[in-house]
């Protein structure tokens, strides 16, 4: 797949807090679509309107919309929330979406959620992520990705994404 055919993926983030906020704004940045799921705890997002993003008030919603879907949450219980939660995101997923967790998590939830995404129809990544918001604002931070090594490949072109061993 190209560099153009990517861009043209819509990106869709669950989780605009202190992290997902600067990841979202280099999405955007970059020129990719960006949609997310409306939520009290996501930093201001007027911004990330005025440069057309779209919210989303399910996760279902979302995941209609959305190619890939990024999860910038705390840890296991907030993914298997915003995952399997009625009018989640597992909800509408359609074939072949591409779910990047980015989420502190539990090995053994990640495993189950990982089988439950590709049950849907999905594709998972395991992405851990490393650093501060301050990083997270710059597109420096640092992803420790498990995953199938041609998807991963795939999603390099995403913002932020460089050289051997980084993303």
């Amino acid at each position: 797949m190209s560099d153009a055919q990517l861009t043209r993926q819509r990106v869709g983030m669950v989780g605009i807090g202190l992290m997902g906020h600067g990841i979202a704004t280099n999405i955007q940045r970059a020129g990719w679509p960006l949609a997310f799921l409306e939520h009290p705890g996501n930093q201001p997002v007027d911004e990330l309107l005025a440069q057309g993003a779209t919210p989303f008030a399910t996760g279902a919603e979302l995941a209609r919309h959305a190619e890939i879907i990024i999860l910038c949450v705390t840890g296991s219980p907030q993914v298997e929330e915003v995952l399997f939660r009625e009018e989640g995101v597992l909800q509408g997923l359609r074939p072949g979406t591409v779910i990047i967790d980015c989420s502190t998590a539990i090995p053994s939830s990640t495993q189950r959620i990982a089988e439950a995404v590709e049950a849907a129809g999905g594709r998972f990544l395991d992405a851990p992520m490393t650093r501060t918001p301050k990083e997270a604002a710059e597109g420096r931070l640092n992803l420790l990705v498990g995953g199938d090594r041609e998807l991963f490949e795939a999603q390099r072109p995403m913002p932020g994404r460089s050289g051997p061993g980084t993303s």
